[in-house]
């Protein structure tokens, strides 16, 4: 089977964000992040769907400021997708982007436009890579056009600050954004 069975609870939010530095390791919820992680198949066949849970959760993570948290959810995914795929390249990117912004959040705007560099790498390569017939993979039209544009403005900043994090749900989801 390729994708675990949707849990009968939503999943809930980690009780607080946990920031490096910020809060000692111990303060991690990772009890709430294993609940996540748990619904991520030892390997995807063949792609990662685009609305699997754990997918959807490390998203969303990433976009209600969650940023250590979703790569760590993300990065489960990432593990399972298929090597060499179009979704673990575009999963890289999104880890990258998390990272930047919890990089933000720790006032190291260096590191961030660093990262935001190295997803943008990930989405070049993405888009130089063929996609197959449409389908409901992660990769299949997700927006990496609109998704570029946007960290090359941000990498166009002479300074980033906090408030320069990107919520990946914006780019994903424009319509449902205000």
């Amino acid at each position: 089977m390729n994708v675990p069975p949707v849990p009968r609870a939503p999943l809930r939010w980690p009780q607080w964000a946990y920031v490096p530095g910020e809060t000692s390791d111990a303060e991690a919820d990772f009890e709430t992040l294993d609940m996540a992680k748990a619904l991520v198949p030892s390997a995807f066949r063949g792609y990662v769907p685009a609305r699997h849970p754990a997918l959807r959760y490390g998203l969303s993570l990433n976009d209600r400021g969650y940023f250590w948290e979703a790569q760590e959810v993300l990065e489960a995914v990432w593990a399972a997708a298929p090597q060499g795929g179009r979704e673990r390249i575009l999963l890289r990117a999104c880890i990258h982007i998390a990272n930047a912004n919890l990089r933000l959040r720790m006032l190291k705007p260096h590191s961030a436009s660093r990262l935001f560099g190295d997803a943008l790498g990930e989405l070049r390569t993405l888009s130089a890579r063929k996609a197959t017939a449409a389908g409901d993979g992660f990769a299949d039209g997700f927006p990496t056009e609109p998704l570029s544009a946007l960290l090359q403005a941000k990498l166009g900043r002479p300074q980033l600050s906090k408030a320069d994090w990107i919520a990946l749900g914006a780019v994903t989801h424009p319509k449902t954004t205000g």
